[in-house]
């Protein structure tokens, strides 16, 4: 226990006053040639390079000289570099006043702060231990995610789950340093809040700051059950994370045959209050299951202790069941009678409701209005991004210049974007990557606006969510891009948009070329799939639908157009009746016709891309969207990663099994007994992803190939296809009519909550308009949201508000009711 003390005597330094005078601070001033020792040795170093000290470099300098103090104890050393007098090439820069602050681990670049970001001792150390402890914690934005490791962790160790409002606050500090301490013993998990915090209890989350949950793992039997949790009731510091801590570990119920006055535990060390219940001989088996299922309500709040009344020692009155003693040295015992386990509840509850409310009062700040996006894209953005963005091959486009970009020559990407989105930033550095994919391409221009500067543009573009992508070309209307926000599905769109669209097509032989993928040879790799529409004459009204449908669906598919009297003999071969589409999805694959029923653009445009789609496709991360979209159950087959199989005839043997299944399928689709479902596969070498998909359907992956149903639209009931049963079109179809007809029991049931945005969109531009001056004399009002909405809206938070249940009135003779949190327990009556 010797770190423990030192930890102890550790904590009470930075919490209470400096364990060292200001003049021994160990902020250290580099030379040049120290700087290079220091990476050369290995070891951790936080650094600041400077040039001019302003006021505001002052303050962060006193900061920085606190938090070298701090993190000494972590083996992190802090520095800083006067590069007026140091020269050190590529951090010291010719900029006045430099603004970043750099995290090494030897000679490498661990991570590149903005003095905004660390902007005081408590940002410091958490950002810093967070970058440093980057495989200690994990972070989850779902109730999906946070089961994962629970199954993961069951039966190995228990969970600590934190919640912190935003990165870099004394609560984010408090997490990082006890993380520091018991990594090795707890698995840490933080979340930023979201249905995460309603998962755990939590009713109101807006008026929830932190919190942290030790999540009952270790001890758990079956990995598909959740794990109990315990809440800590005090504010999230790293003495009280500490003092939680050593609370789960002490004994649940300790038993005592000394009189209360006498009874020391560990809680008594750790400054909680002690609850005495009084048992004797006959009643002692119940007795003790009473006391652990109340010491499950009341734990890490209260010790409890069970007093034998039969012992000599206890002196107690027989009038008296119960006793409590609060922290403090030279707290006496108080003797109650209490007449239910409800009030036992209470005697306690009541008093830390008053404890936390003046907690609250006593650490009020002016943190009453943060923007916080919780999305775990910020997550990712502080952990992967170094924020130095290059934008030499993006223009920056203002007020004054953007509309001559956009109407100028050739191509223009834009990306619509605001500094303080999460997302924004993260789309930035892959857009930065599409800068220099398209550099060598002379007719596309790669762009930017700042939204947040330039709101009279965005706002004339009715640009409403962050980051918005658009393409411009002289002539047409601007063409969005509705693809993933990735710098290969981006720079694809772009190569596709340049190609003219729909192609037109004079001759059989162009047709020919154009669907074997040899017209536009060069860009064969852009996309495999080929849409050709057939018309038996240019006076068709069909065809005038079709050129504006493929107009909208430029940089998404090729689309190729044969107006001719000989498309009636290409209509004849394939069996199908003018207008028509034929689809081709390679030079091996087959043609496939399908009829157009000509109505609206825009239904022309929707069957288009259904058309587009693979009837047996490989789902992927980019590709899920689109055929979740089409509401069918997904008859779902997964095949193994043979990556990871150990010999190679078990590698062959698993890859030949992955194809006798999905050719098998294939021939059941053909049949078209299929039409009600979406078959499709998911390769989980490929998509690692699915590995994930497949433990949160059934817990646990089971022999590969598996094939399972997954019903979304009927209450998310997952199916599994017998394991030990080979997969053939007979019993498949057998299987799903015992689904249909309920013979069969689900493997696993998805939670049907909503995947909406984590918070409402805000309009900051409609914000920045009103602070403007002259706004009062010109007031147009962009309002999202109708009065009548408003108002359904606040009493829908109404409706939410409240108690959710009363208490169980009863006596301790009878069962009482359980938490969540707390094992399941038997009472019989007895002297409680």
């Amino acid at each position: 226990m010797a770190w423990a003390c030192y930890f102890i005597l550790f904590l009470l330094c930075i919490q209470e006053k400096p364990c060292m005078t200001e003049n021994a601070s160990k902020l250290v001033e580099h030379s040049k040639t120290s700087f290079l020792q220091t990476l050369q040795s290995g070891k951790t170093s936080f650094v600041y390079f400077g040039n001019e000290v302003t006021p505001t470099i002052g303050l962060f300098l006193e900061h920085l000289k606190k938090s070298a103090d701090a993190l000494e104890d972590y083996g992190i050393l802090v520095a800083k570099v006067n590069c007026t007098k140091e020269m050190v090439p590529k951090y010291c820069t010719g900029e006045k006043v430099m603004t970043k602050v750099y995290l090494f681990r030897g000679p490498s670049v661990m991570k590149i702060f903005d003095m905004d970001t660390v902007f005081d001792v408590d940002a410091i150390v958490a950002h810093v231990l967070f970058t440093v402890l980057f495989n200690e914690v994990k972070y989850v934005q779902t109730p999906a995610e946070l089961l994962i490791i629970e199954r993961t962790a069951t039966g190995l160790a228990d969970v600590v789950l934190a919640y912190v409002q935003i990165l870099g606050l004394p609560e984010h500090r408090a997490v990082m340093e006890a993380t520091f301490v018991y990594g090795a013993k707890y698995q840490f998990v933080l979340t930023t809040g979201g249905s995460v915090l309603k998962h755990m209890g939590v009713t109101d989350p807006s008026s929830l700051q932190s919190g942290l949950w030790l999540l009952h793992c270790k001890g758990a039997e079956r990995r598909s059950d959740p794990c109990h949790h315990t809440a800590l009731k005090r504010p999230l510091t790293t003495l009280n994370i500490y003092t939680f801590l050593q609370l789960m570990e002490a004994p649940l119920v300790t038993e005592a045959r000394i009189d209360p006055t006498g009874v020391e535990t560990a809680h008594s060390r750790l400054r909680t209050p002690l609850l005495f219940l009084f048992t004797q001989a006959d009643t002692l088996t119940m007795d003790r299951s009473t006391a652990g299922s109340l010491a499950w309500r009341l734990r890490g709040e209260v010790g409890l202790v069970l007093v034998h009344r039969d012992s000599p020692d206890v002196k107690t009155p027989k009038e008296y069941n119960a006793a409590y003693r609060l922290p403090g040295e030279g707290s006496p015992v108080k003797y109650v009678t209490l007449k239910n386990i409800e009030e036992v509840v209470n005697l306690f509850r009541d008093k830390s409701v008053h404890d936390e409310e003046e907690d609250k009062e006593e650490e009020e700040e002016d943190w009453t209005v943060l923007d916080v996006l919780d999305d775990e894209v910020a997550e990712s953005v502080f952990r992967e991004s170094d924020w130095e963005l290059d934008l030499d091959l993006i223009t920056e486009l203002t007020a004054d210049t953007f509309s001559s970009a956009v109407t100028g020559p050739g191509h223009t990407v834009v990306v619509f974007f605001v500094r303080w989105d999460a997302v924004s930033m993260a789309f930035m550095q892959s857009y930065v990557e599409v800068a220099v994919k398209l550099e060598d391409i002379p007719d596309v221009h790669v762009a930017c606006v700042d939204c947040g500067e330039w709101t009279d543009v965005c706002s004339s573009e009715q640009i409403s969510g962050f980051p918005t992508v658009r393409l411009y070309r002289p002539g047409d209307p601007p063409l969005p891009y509705r693809g993933m926000l990735g710098a290969e599905s981006l720079s694809t769109f772009v190569m596709l948009a340049r190609i003219s669209s729909p192609a037109l097509l004079s001759n059989e032989e162009e047709v020919r070329s154009f669907l074997r993928g040899e017209l536009y040879q060069r860009h064969a790799d852009l996309s495999p799939v080929r849409v050709l529409g057939l018309f038996s004459s240019r006076q068709d009204p069909g065809r005038d639908m079709f050129e504006e449908a493929a107009r909208l669906l430029r940089g998404e598919t090729m689309l190729g157009l044969f107006t001719n009297l000989q498309a009636e003999k290409w209509a004849e071969e394939y069996s199908v009746k003018l207008p028509a589409l034929l689809v081709s999805r390679g030079p091996k694959a087959q043609m496939e016709p399908h009829s157009l029923f000509m109505s609206t653009v825009g239904e022309l445009v929707s069957d288009i891309q259904k058309t587009v789609l693979d009837s047996f496709p490989e789902l992927t991360v980019e590709n899920l969207p689109v055929y979740m979209e089409l509401g069918k159950p997904l008859l779902l087959l997964f095949v193994g990663d043979e990556e990871e199989e150990e010999e190679e005839a078990e590698e062959e043997e698993g890859r030949r099994r992955s194809v006798v299944v999905r050719e098998e399928i294939r021939r059941l689709q053909g049949s078209g007994r299929l039409e009600s479902y979406l078959p499709c596969w998911i390769h989980l070498g490929r998509t690692p992803a699915g590995r994930e998909v497949l433990e949160s359907y059934l817990g646990s992956v089971p022999q590969l190939p598996a094939l399972v149903l997954s019903q979304l639209d009927s209450g998310g009931e997952v199916f599994l296809y017998p394991p030990e049963q080979p997969v053939l079109s007979q019993a498949v179809l057998q299987w799903l009519q015992r689904v249909d007809n309920k013979e069969e029991q689900p493997a696993g049931v998805i939670s049907d909550e909503k995947w909406g945005p984590p918070v409402p969109f805000y309009d900051f531009l409609s914000i920045m308009d009103q602070e403007a001056p002259g706004y009062a004399a010109q007031k147009a009002p962009r309002q999202k949201k109708g009065g009548k909405q408003e108002e359904e809206e606040q009493e829908e938070e109404k409706g939410h508000g409240g108690d959710e249940g009363g208490s169980v009135e009863g006596t301790l003779h009878h069962k009482p009711p359980l938490p969540r949190s707390g094992p399941p327990a038997r009472h019989q009556h007895s002297e409680l």
